[in-house]
């Protein structure tokens, strides 16, 4: 058996965050995971109905993987990544830094890890590497899936190698400090403006504040739009709250993370975003559990409710990022 020494299997609420988190404390950096999360500019929005989606999903973070990147260009980490297409390339990608004495980043398809308790495919989970014997790997998940794990050597290639939405080619990571790493303190005004930007901005209507907007429209139609109402719309509240997202669609994460910014930076703006995230994300709890009561009940009053809560949060976080630009 292979093990890194001195590697905290530490599990947290959410995949990357939870994942990173291990590779920074073995590399001697210790930050919170709402500090992570928005050091890497997290929060988004998405409403997302593609061609042949079997239900509307509601994401509430940027794509797999940015974050990872923007905390590394941010903190000036060296970033290393490797995809290949052979699964036996893919192996020695992630066994070699095992064998180096660190742990390593990997993206997969959760659906075929053996401990994972929720069967549905989805490519952007984030998992960090520890240790590996001949049958079975070691890895660190969320809290949720349990925090230091195992699944077995077939599984786990089998998850590396899915392809679909959101899906990487065998990704595997692994982050190096610097001599004299950036003070991290500095770059949280610019993680924030950079977040409130891409927000306020988003190129498209189904992105960010309008997205929100445009959720409040279409959710109080879920109900016709779903195969299995009582199936399909508290599945859609779980994944909200219990999704990896640390609770109320990331929003709980951001407001913890603008928390520990007031208590390092002294800005009436930066309280502002607080209050507001911190007011969005019961409203965001509250959006979940109707959705789940209207799936529940196939009561669309449900879901009209939701969707006026979801036209307020679509100003109040709004305000919020307006406020947390002008940092």
């Amino acid at each position: 058996m292979t093990i890194v020494k001195d590697s905290e299997a530490r599990g947290t609420q959410h995949c990357e965050t939870t994942a990173l988190g291990v590779l920074l404390r073995h590399e001697g950096l210790d930050l919170s995971e709402p500090m992570l999360f928005g050091l890497g500019s997290g929060l988004s929005f998405v409403y997302w109905d593609g061609k042949g989606m079997a239900f509307p999903f509601l994401g509430g973070r940027v794509k797999p993987f940015e974050l990872t990147r923007n905390l590394a260009a941010r903190l000036g980490l060296t970033l290393t990544t490797k995809e290949t297409t052979s699964p036996r390339k893919a192996w020695e990608n992630a066994a070699a830094p095992i064998d180096a004495g660190r742990p390593v980043g990997l993206q997969l398809d959760s659906y075929h890890l053996d401990y994972f308790r929720s069967k549905v495919h989805f490519g952007g989970h984030v998992v960090a590497m520890y240790g590996y014997d001949e049958h079975d790997v070691h890895l660190v998940d969320t809290d949720q899936q349990g925090g230091a794990v195992r699944t077995s050597r077939a599984a786990l290639a089998k998850a590396r190698a899915e392809r679909g939405p959101m899906t990487a080619r065998h990704r595997s990571f692994t982050i190096t400090l610097p001599a004299h790493p950036l003070p991290w303190q500095e770059q949280i005004i610019p993680a924030i403006r950079h977040c409130a930007d891409a927000f306020l901005a988003a190129p498209i209507a189904n992105l960010g504040h309008r997205g929100i907007e445009k959720a409040g429209e279409q959710v109080p139609e879920w109900l016709p739009r779903a195969d299995d109402p009582q199936q399909d719309l508290p599945q859609a509240a779980l994944l909200m709250e219990k999704g990896g997202t640390g609770g109320a669609l990331f929003r709980a994460l951001y407001r913890d993370f603008l928390d520990e910014c007031t208590r390092l930076i002294d800005d009436d703006d930066l309280r502002t975003g607080h209050r507001l995230y911190a007011e969005a994300a019961t409203l965001w709890t509250d959006v979940s559990t109707l959705i789940a009561k209207a799936g529940e009940s196939s009561d669309t009053g449900y879901l009209d409710q939701a969707g006026a809560i979801l036209h307020d949060l679509s100003r109040i976080e709004k305000e919020a990022m307006q406020a947390l630009r002008r940092l």
